[in-house]
């Protein structure tokens, strides 16, 4: 096998650790010695070994002038766990292919000085861009301290999200809700707006066996969520938040009593500042967070500019007439002014199209 095999098993691995290591990045590791992979593993937990030192644990042999094949940059620092760099001068090995540099700047680029001033071999980039696709929202966060957003809608092929009279169950088939769930296991914390609330009684939570529910999030500027819906009484057992510019310590006493945590934030105009919320969920140390709001949630969170990537689920439905479509608000007054997407990747979920597009917005053309 070429290094390139070993590290699309290196990938394979790290994409395990989804939904169970956040806020820090998957990674996967295979150890390799004479053409024989000697030991694999993958970061399986937050806070847990990382995947050097896992695939370390598991060898079956000894790793002296074995190859190991990491997806990022080994750590060269302490936190919860010790150096990764440590552990590998340790064992022997001569050789490290690392998929991409870690964006951690405590990190990047340290951690390979330390393995070749101790006189290992180091190769960079192969495969990086699937590599970065891995730690997309760990460079966010890592970064600029705030989530990765995803913005997911479900419409019919004429761009609507519920018929005329409001109703919009289902639009997408069981393969594609199966797969809203399996992605809100990976995301820490999922968002809607209290319309979303007041009109569909969501439950928000991942419908999958031994699945991580995510953190919910209502977007509630003067407290209107209803104390009988579902999201509410079930606070006590999944952690809720409601993200409110409202003061009335009455209300508050309410939901506080039913389980629910409250963020105050800034408003912005008749609605709440949505960076601002960002910038309280990344010190919660929330790192990703799926959207999953109506209309006017979508626009104001791409007006706003906190959507990196959007997920459309497109079903060959025809629902016509004045139906809402996936995003409303103002708008755009120009077509130059659009807020561009650039797909990057296309599937066919049962009989429903997925598309999953960056958000590219005018500012960044520019």
């Amino acid at each position: 096998m070429s290094d390139t095999e070993y590290m699309k098993l290196a990938i394979k691995l790290a994409k395990k650790g989804a939904g169970y290591v956040n806020p820090n990045p998957m990674v996967g590791a295979v150890i390799v010695k004479d053409n024989r992979i000697i030991g694999q593993g993958y970061h399986e937990i937050f806070g847990g070994l990382h995947a050097e030192r896992n695939a370390l644990k598991n060898c079956r042999e000894s790793p002296v002038g074995a190859t190991l094949y990491v997806t990022l940059e080994p750590c060269c620092h302490y936190g919860k766990t010790p150096p990764c760099t440590e552990a590998i001068i340790k064992s022997g090995i001569t050789r490290v292919v690392v998929g991409t540099l870690d964006c951690n700047p405590i990190v990047s680029g340290k951690g390979v000085k330390v393995l070749e001033e101790n006189n290992i071999q180091v190769v960079i980039g192969i495969l990086e861009m699937e590599c970065q696709q891995l730690i997309k929202v760990f460079r966010k966060y890592v970064t600029r301290h705030i989530p990765y957003v995803f913005m997911k809608y479900a419409m019919t092929m004429d761009g609507k999200i519920a018929t005329y009279t409001n109703q919009s169950k289902w639009i997408s088939g069981e393969k594609a809700r199966k797969q809203v769930h399996q992605f809100r296991h990976k995301v820490t914390a999922i968002m809607v707006g209290v319309n979303t609330v007041i009109q569909d009684d969501p439950l928000l939570t991942c419908r999958l066996e031994n699945g991580e529910n995510p953190i919910r999030i209502v977007c509630d500027t003067d407290l209107r969520t209803p104390i009988t819906s579902k999201i509410i009484k079930t606070a006590n057992d999944i952690k809720t938040y409601i993200a409110t510019s409202s003061i009335d310590e009455s209300k508050i006493a309410l939901y506080r009593k039913c389980g629910c945590e409250i963020i105050y934030t800034k408003k912005k105009g008749n609605h709440i500042d949505l960076m601002n919320l960002m910038q309280c969920l990344g010190n919660m140390q929330i790192d990703s967070l799926l959207l999953e709001g109506g209309s006017a949630m979508n626009w104001s969170a791409l007006e706003q500019q906190i959507v990196d990537e959007v997920q459309i689920y497109i079903a060959p439905k025809i629902f016509g007439g004045s139906a809402k479509s996936p995003v409303s608000g103002q708008g755009v007054a120009f077509p130059n002014d659009a807020i561009m997407l650039k797909p990057y990747a296309f599937s066919q979920v049962g009989n429903d199209y997925f598309i999953e597009s960056e958000v590219i917005y005018p500012c960044l053309q520019e």
